[in-house]
């Protein structure tokens, strides 16, 4: 049973990741078949992060309400949709219009897989069956790419959002069979919009989710960086084919899968959360710095790709341990405290995405742009859960579970 709710909760968390991953590779081929230039096509990118943002804000909260099967089912429907949609634009326009309802049916799915999470574990418990889930969605992460490069080399770029929709239909009829209802009714609260804010503000307030939250958001903004920027680097400013991109972007993604193999085996055993969480953004801050220099320095690209895969490996285990710390603490409202988190992941990315976009003039200042905003984001992870700052204060403990305690 375990397993089981690993490969579905798995694959549900890995959707905005494969569904980014997967067309990564035709990026190029995209902006020219629909007349676009690269920051039409980058768009495309931003806006799904920015509707997986807006997504998660709103469907987290009304799982606590109305349970995680029925807008679990819903997200995928509109999921499968969306996709299909993307494969008959026939302008970027409409493109990037279909990618918004793409978006909120891959929030729903990867929302709600770590709410699911946190309905049946808790603890160091949660953290390993993250950790485990990071497996599965690492490797979905690898395949990603990889696949798209070998569609690409026998099809158009369309085929990509045609096996996407095959993806979703299969998930959603796994779901449907396989995972049952996790919240009782007893343990619903109630949908109240104002009670939303109030627990989003006491979410906000609280110094531990807070920081966690957003180390880890901050992580993730830098292989989104990377995610975003690097196939117009790698291939147009490097030279390489779209197969040798998804090779490398694929390789980079199996040290997300190893590492968070090595995460789950080490929690509890060696080190706890913290002190590994602290440990892999210290290391991913070194990698960022690394890429910058590689690239202002130009260096050979074997020292660019080696910093990449330094900084796209510790990303396994920042997410376990960030998300298990910013969850555990808040059974009662674990939606709403994963909406949260997600909400603002997304946001930070999409932030840092845009900013990338518009410093984006030509294959040189792209590289420089995507350097600058890995190191920046990765960096500030660091300083995010290192450096005291007066107002993370803690709330008293009858505030917090006055407002996200157990209902």
């Amino acid at each position: 049973m375990r397993r089981r709710l690993a490969l579905v909760l798995g694959a549900l968390s890995a959707f905005p990741a494969f569904t980014i991953d997967l067309y990564l590779p035709g990026m190029p081929a995209m902006a020219r078949d629909l007349h676009a230039d690269a920051g039409m096509v980058q768009l495309s990118v931003t806006v799904f992060v920015v509707g997986l943002a807006l997504g998660q804000a709103v469907i987290g909260p009304l799982s606590d309400a109305h349970g995680r099967r029925p807008l679990l089912l819903l997200g995928l429907a509109a999921y499968v949709a969306g996709s299909l949609a993307c494969l008959l634009a026939p302008t970027a326009g409409l493109l990037i219009a279909a990618r918004v309802v793409q978006a909120l049916g891959a929030a729903a799915a990867t929302v709600l897989a770590r709410v699911v999470a946190r309905d049946h574990f808790e603890g160091r418990e949660l953290t390993r069956f993250v950790s485990t889930l990071m497996l599965v969605n690492g490797v979905a992460t690898v395949l990603g790419p990889v696949v798209g490069a070998q569609l690409l080399s026998v099809a158009p770029w369309r085929a990509v959002f045609l096996l996407l929709v095959v993806v979703g239909a299969v998930l959603l009829g796994e779901v449907r069979r396989s995972l049952p209802e996790s919240l009782p009714v007893s343990r619903r609260r109630p949908a109240d919009l104002r009670a939303t804010a109030e627990a989003f503000g006491v979410l906000l307030r609280d110094r531990d989710y807070l920081r966690h939250t957003l180390a880890a958001a901050l992580m993730f903004s830098a292989m989104f960086a990377y995610i975003t920027g690097s196939s117009f680097v790698l291939q147009d400013t490097y030279g390489l084919s779209p197969q040798q991109y998804g090779a490398v972007f694929a390789t980079n993604c199996l040290g997300i899968v190893l590492l968070g193999q090595v995460n789950a085996v080490l929690v509890g055993r060696l080190a706890d959360e913290r002190t590994l969480l602290g440990a892999s953004l210290a290391v991913g801050a070194a990698a960022g710095l690394g890429v910058l220099a590689a690239i202002v320095l130009e260096a050979p690209l074997g020292a660019l790709l080696a910093c990449l895969f330094v900084l796209v490996s510790v990303l396994g285990p920042v997410l376990a341990n960030a998300t298990s710390l910013a969850l555990s603490p808040h059974p009662g409202a674990a939606g709403t405290a994963a909406s949260l988190q997600g909400v603002l992941q997304y946001a930070v990315s999409g932030a840092v995405a845009s900013l990338m976009a518009l410093a984006t003039h030509d294959a040189r200042s792209g590289a420089v742009a995507m350097g600058a905003a890995v190191a920046a984001s990765a960096v500030a992870a660091l300083l995010v859960l290192r450096v005291p700052a007066p107002w993370r204060t803690p709330l008293p403990s009858h505030a917090v579970s006055g407002s996200v305690g157990p209902g």
